[in-house]
């Protein structure tokens, strides 16, 4: 089943392909032949490689099923696929750690996540120090730090303590806060779907990150979720990309499995 699956058709069509230099069609022949590939021009004011991100307002991330991980409970590195709505791949993400980190620290680990377009060039770097992570304890809160292009800083995600419900500030470049997330009474990761709301410091709601259902066997033997990301066509784009960054720090904190 293609990424697009669980959502309505978009009006994007994607370009055939053309010849590019051959270390890009290197790149690609590893790839997926259903994909987005047509190089997006420059934008004023868009951080380069986002330009993608302005023409559309649903995102659905897939982490891909890791066979030693579903059979032995050895902890990889979590790879996702990230898709439009109508199934084609547009970036690609791969956790960036080292084995006795993974094993040790489990979903609490520190990581670096390098997003990827299609001709594999690195986008959006999303960072997280490693921290202790309970309800209960408000002395050392989660966050992220989200670059896009990698090495100029967008955005920052930060858990808000709160003792019963997840709670996040999403902040710009410098350090203002602009949107919060807020999800169910801690996490529900038991639920088949939970929603994050998106929302202004208003308190309106105006996009999800939603964790969806994968079926019986991936849920109980593997840690392999999907999730969709919907949020307005107009948002910044340098939040959108953010918005990619929280929906991993969500995965980590509430639906990876412990070894």
């Amino acid at each position: 089943m293609g990424c697009g699956a669980l959502y309505g058709a978009e009006t994007l069509k994607s370009a055939r392909y053309s010849p590019y230099p051959k270390k890009t069609q290197d790149k690609a022949a590893m790839q997926p032949m259903n994909m987005y590939m047509v190089p997006n021009p420059g934008i004023p004011g868009c951080p380069p490689g986002l330009e993608y991100l302005t023409q559309v307002d649903q995102l659905l991330i897939k982490q891909k099923v890791e066979l030693i991980e579903a059979l032995a409970g050895f902890e990889s590195n979590n790879k996702y696929e990230i898709c439009n709505s109508m199934g084609q791949n547009v970036f690609y993400a791969v956790e960036e750690n080292d084995c006795l980190t993974r094993q040790c620290c489990g979903p609490l680990r520190s990581f670096t996540i390098r997003v990827l377009d299609n001709f594999g060039e690195e986008i959006i770097t999303v960072s997280r120090p490693l921290k202790c992570m309970s309800c209960f304890f408000p002395c050392c809160l989660q966050e992220l730090e989200i670059q896009a292009p990698p090495g100029n800083t967008v955005g920052y995600v930060l858990q808000q303590w709160h003792p019963f419900l997840p709670k996040f500030t999403i902040e710009n470049e410098h350090r203002e806060p602009v949107l919060k997330l807020q999800g169910p009474f801690c996490g529900w990761s038991c639920l088949p779907d939970v929603d994050f709301e998106i929302l202004t410091m208003d308190e309106v709601s105006i996009g999800k990150i939603s964790k969806q259902w994968t079926g019986l066997l991936r849920e109980v033997f593997t840690d392999s979720d999907n999730f969709g990301i919907q949020f307005p066509m107009d948002l910044d784009v340098r939040m959108k990309a953010v918005m990619i960054g929280a929906c991993f720090l969500i995965d980590f904190m509430f639906f990876e499995t412990k070894n």
